[in-house]
């Protein structure tokens, strides 16, 4: 039964994903009201891609799609308005990293970034990513986190989402062990400073998209890092 679940799973993500790989009008489409809409877009993708990734860390920690009180909803407003704050922290950091380089001697680090691809362009990126890893991503990863929590508190409900966020008792109470060393400490140096290294040698409109994508990963992540602290 789980196979026959996994096989519609995988088939639902590919009729979805299909017509834009298929059908040139409909990626035209997409591209070009991303460009013109680029925080919105931001929203959809994450709200979408991102708690696609937590459905598929459910599944790896329960053996199902659903649980009562997960909150798809709830969890899906959550990751849309996280993927406006990384549309705007990608916009900040791509921006501020290189004009810090430049200051510190890394000549035309700016313009290196539009450049074609050689190493140069590839210790930009890096710094980038660096940076925005270090001081947006734990930030980032600690509010999802406690979203998280309370989404659970309150069933999953979405009447319950809207309840205030108790955010100082609700920091006391996170698993800091799990947080701080497998979180942060693993997950940020190991994958994430790299992954996004990539997603800065990409064009400019694609890097969201492409980190969307990454959100698919960071729900398997963060189903590791409940079986971690559940253990």
């Amino acid at each position: 039964m789980s196979l026959r679940k996994d096989l519609f799973f995988l088939l639902g993500i590919v009729t979805f994903f299909l017509p834009f790989f298929v059908f040139n009008e409909v990626f035209e489409a997409y591209y070009q009201f991303n460009l013109e809409h680029g925080v919105l877009m931001s929203f959809i993708k994450f709200s979408i891609l991102a708690t696609l990734g937590e459905v598929i860390g459910l599944r790896i920690k329960t053996g199902s799609y659903h649980q009562k009180g997960f909150g798809l909803i709830p969890r899906a407003i959550v990751w849309g308005f996280l993927g406006v704050t990384i549309h705007m922290a990608f916009a900040i950091f791509a921006a501020g990293t290189p004009v810090f380089l430049e200051k510190v001697g890394f000549k035309d680090a700016g313009s290196i970034l539009h450049s074609d691809l050689s190493w140069k362009k590839v210790l930009v990126s890096f710094s980038i990513s660096t940076a925005l890893n270090l001081f947006y991503a734990p930030v980032m990863m600690t509010f999802h986190k406690i979203t998280d929590i309370h989404i659970l508190e309150n069933g999953g409900m979405l009447q319950g989402f809207f309840k205030p966020i108790h955010f100082a008792r609700i920091f006391e109470e996170i698993n800091w062990d799990v947080q701080w060393n497998f979180v942060f400490k693993k997950t940020i140096p190991l994958f994430w400073i790299p992954a996004q290294t990539v997603t800065f040698l990409l064009p400019e409109e694609f890097r969201v998209l492409f980190a969307a994508f990454l959100g698919i990963v960071l729900g398997v992540l963060l189903a590791i890092a409940a079986l971690k602290n559940s253990a």
